[in-house]
């Protein structure tokens, strides 16, 4: 599975990213949305017909351990069960501690290039 993201500063970026992903041919649900706030993060997916990280993509030994986690441990799990490696987990969290909008897009093809 190939694995591929962008950062945005704003909400309405990030939206438009994926409407115009999506017109590609990119599956919603191979587009995922990560905020620092849950709820920014569940406004954002809502707005663009996108995936946000939950249980089903975690599995439930990582949805437990979460409720036990600080917000960047939860964050860095989250991005890890995507596929980004330890150290691009780190990077990304930090990227939502300046309140940014992680794009992530799995299992891409080639149409998958962010505008």
């Amino acid at each position: 599975m190939d694995l591929v993201h962008k950062e945005f500063q704003n909400d309405q970026d990030a939206i438009q990213a994926i409407e115009s992903l999506k017109t590609k041919g990119v599956d919603e649900d191979n587009i995922y949305v990560i905020t620092h706030d849950s709820d920014r993060t569940s406004r954002v997916a809502d707005e663009a017909d996108a995936s946000t990280v939950d249980m089903s993509d975690q599995g439930l030994s990582t949805t437990v351990k979460n409720v036990f986690r600080s917000k960047g441990d939860e964050l860095r799990a989250k991005f890890k069960e995507l596929g980004f490696s330890q150290d691009e987990a780190e990077n990304l969290e930090e990227k939502l501690d300046e309140g940014k909008v992680v794009v992530a897009v799995t299992d891409t093809n080639d149409n998958t290039i962010f505008q």
